[in-house]
């Protein structure tokens, strides 16, 4: 990738830092952690000439790994997608891409938090560098049940229930009607229903609920946990059931409230247990400005200070991170819980380079690998949180949550644990104080899961698993091996279930579970929260601690399902089964028949290439990493690179095999960059491809990331975003 032009820059031995970046963490940050400019530098430098040859001899080793794969393919052509896969399975043995697993062992991660160790739930994914998102998944711990039933399609719009710009009683009363069924089914009463209660009180230490003039209790009394003010007339109830809260709001005055015989006005979910605050794929963050802005946003987090001032309705408002909530125990001890989530912080993986940092080689200025970027200055920057110098905590076991993404294999694992080793000992941190989430999102670390965990089994703390990534790697991995099924058809696929459930028995047969979390992926259609419901209660069934959602309403709305389903229970029962095939992981996703109709292949086309363009005109005409995207039918999905990933692969081997020729694809491109124009036509920031499409770098951009895929490394997409967006950087100057 070329370099930057010329910035003013400070100079430290072989680093050459950008001014403003130097600037923030010199004299922002340096002061207020109590560690010398001079000496944080120079230990900078010594672990960038450390690490930086080792991780070019990784990338060369998944580029060496990639082309032995293609020969094996080009010289084993496959007949009706039928692969010799004991001779395929021998030859990734041969290769190193497929290792020996280890002897069994149990991960030893301590001081970790509750909401990572021991609780399950909801987890956001959100982009750092975005202040406003970042406080709002910070604030999504606790989230109204009555906003998130009437605001979305979970409460249908029959008999008079439409939503609207005023209140509509009639909706609001099919709102607290499902609430209210919510309770009864999860803490239920000795007698009759929450329908019918009139109110609550605490009579010596325990919760006493009427009935108008009769009276009843919780069958399960310990599910009573805590309540506000006085005993006799308290303003909340608090509840525990599988280790989330619930707590019921009381207000006579409350619009709501006043019409409720117990004068309930709302119920508080416990939510977003955890968040990722994201700097890699939901993120635009091309050069030292927006990893400034990285960079400040989670400073501004780890110390509680971050705020952000924006307008709506007309009207200035400001955000800030809420405080604990303040109880009183039955037994009439005050208490107080967490207002915020748990944050993690995602950095960026071992592949890219960022011009904020060059280093001085024999060859001349390189740029920074932004991997070990963040991991430098990452933790420098929540040593406030970490030594309990943040007045709104984060962790309160002094451990900092890093997440590693896209890293192939347990060599690269194990880079990424000598780095926080070297991490901590610059910043004179206890080691293993840096935890590490390991993204199970490549396939060359889903086939040897467990000696990945092994290699972090003293920090790590997560592992999940990712579709859309993981089938981008699977298309790349395999380009040359023939067609692949349907996008759409995917999921069926003998590799996808048996991925999803040899993560889970990898996760328990080392022990994960107490020491750190086991995930599941996206619900990327926020606005269908009815079907959300509906289906993602499958993710704590199948054994997973957390699931990531779209937005605080999805958190708000998924934590029920971890109330009905009580995820410990099911991972005791999983341990039992049969550890899923790695024979059927490894199984590529290979069209049996590709005799699909023009039609068909001209909508697979349409479904892609409106895809790819519409999240790339964002991206690089507007910086914006992740956004609510319309599909070509119009319905609004949460896009983000990986989305990206999947869908460049699978135009471009659809096209290297034949499907589709270079002149679809093309009048594709052409035709979906006027649906996307006319449905960005609202946006007033919004800069339409089809004016100039020569000229237009968002869809230049879109066009390599399709004709130059199997060219990229891994088929990832940021290298041509990011110069597509530097480009316009430049121009705008």
């Amino acid at each position: 990738m070329s370099l930057p032009a010329q910035t003013p820059r400070v100079y430290h031995g072989s680093l050459a830092i950008d001014q403003a970046l130097y600037h923030f963490i010199n004299h922002e940050v340096l002061p207020v952690v109590g560690i010398e400019a001079k000496s944080y530098w120079a230990g900078f430098e010594k672990v960038v000439q450390a690490f930086t040859p080792r991780n070019q001899a990784l990338l060369n080793t998944r580029d060496k790994m990639q082309a032995q794969i293609d020969d094996w393919h080009q010289a084993h052509p496959t007949h009706n997608g039928q692969i010799d896969y004991p001779a395929y399975k021998a030859f990734l043995q041969e290769i190193g891409y497929l290792l020996p697993e280890p002897e069994d062992f149990s991960v030893t991660t301590d001081n970790v938090d509750a909401e990572i160790a021991q609780m399950a739930g909801p987890q956001l994914v959100v982009p750092v560098k975005n202040a406003r998102y970042a406080l709002n998944a910070t604030n999504a711990r606790w989230g109204s049940l009555y906003d998130a039933l009437y605001g979305t399609d979970v409460i249908d719009d029959a008999d008079g229930k439409a939503g609207g710009q005023g209140y509509n009683p009639k909706r609001g009363a099919a709102v607290v009607a499902y609430a209210k069924e919510f309770l009864d089914q999860h803490f239920a009463l000795q007698d009759g229903s929450y329908k019918t209660v009139t109110g609550f009180k605490v009579v010596d230490g325990a919760l006493q609920v009427q009935q108008g003039d009769a009276t009843t209790s919780l069958q399960n009394s310990a599910q009573f946990v805590g309540y506000t003010c006085s005993i006799d007339a308290p303003q909340s109830v608090l509840f525990k059931n599988n280790q989330l809260h619930v707590e019921i709001q009381i207000d006579a005055n409350h619009p709501i409230g006043q019409d409720d015989p117990a004068h309930i006005k709302d119920m508080l979910l416990e939510a977003a247990v955890t968040t990722i605050q994201d700097c890699e794929d939901s993120v635009a963050a091309v050069d030292a400005e927006d990893k400034l802005m990285v960079y400040r946003n989670w400073f501004g987090l780890m110390t509680g200070t971050l705020s952000e001032t924006f307008n709506k309705a007309g009207k200035a408002q400001t955000r800030r991170m809420h405080p604990d909530r303040d109880y009183t125990a039955p037994d009439g001890q005050p208490f107080s819980l967490s207002g915020r989530s748990l944050l993690l912080i995602r950095n960026v993986g071992h592949l890219m380079r960022n011009p904020a940092i060059l280093i001085e080689t024999e060859a001349g200025q390189e740029e920074m690998f932004e991997g070990l970027m963040d991991a430098l200055i990452t933790p420098l920057l929540s040593l406030p949180d970490m030594r309990d110098d943040n007045p709104l905590p984060n962790s309160r076991t002094g451990s900092m949550y890093i997440v590693k993404p896209k890293m192939h294999g347990p060599e690269e694992v194990k880079f990424a644990n000598d780095v926080f080793n070297a991490v901590e000992d610059l910043l004179d941190l206890p080691r293993y104080s840096v935890k590490m989430g390991v993204m199970d999102e490549e396939r060359r670390t889903t086939v040897n899961l467990k000696a990945c965990i092994y290699e972090a089994r003293h920090r790590i703390i997560f592992i999940n698993t990712g579709f859309l990534d993981r089938t981008g790697d699977e298309m790349h991995t395999s380009m040359l091996a023939g067609p692949f099924v349907r996008k759409g058809d995917m999921k069926s696929q003998a590799w996808q279930p048996a991925y999803e459930a040899w993560n889970v028995d990898i996760g328990l047969a080392t022990g994960l579970p107490g020491h750190g979390q086991i995930g599941k992926g996206m619900w990327a259609k926020p606005d269908e929260m009815k079907e959300m419901l509906a289906t993602k209660m499958a993710h704590p069934q199948a054994g997973a601690t957390t699931a990531w959602v779209p937005s605080p309403t999805g958190a708000t709305l998924h934590s029920m399902h971890y109330h009905e389903v009580n995820v410990p229970t099911v991972q005791e029962r999983l341990r039992q089964r049969a550890r899923a095939s790695l024979d059927d992981i490894l199984t590529i996703p290979l069209a049996q028949d590709t005799h699909w109709s023009d039609s068909d292949k001209q909508q697979e086309l349409d479904n892609n290439i409106q895809g790819i363009l519409g999240y790339v005109v964002r991206w690089v005409n507007q910086g914006v990493g992740c956004s609510k995207v319309p599909d070509i039918n119009n319905v609004g999905l949460m896009e983000d690179r990986a989305t990206l990933r999947i869908s460049s692969q699978h135009v471009a081997n659809w096209l290297h095999h034949g499907i589709v020729s270079r002149e679809q694809v093309l009048a594709t491109l052409t035709r979906m960059a006027q649906v996307v124009d006319e449905q960005n036509k609202d946006d007033t920031s919004y800069q339409p491809m089809t004016e100039n499409l020569a000229q237009s770098e968002a869809f230049q951009a879109a066009s390599d990331l399709i004709f130059k895929a199997m060219m990229q490394p891994n088929g990832y997409t940021e290298p041509l975003l990011h110069q597509a967006r530097r480009r316009l950087k430049a121009q705008n100057q």
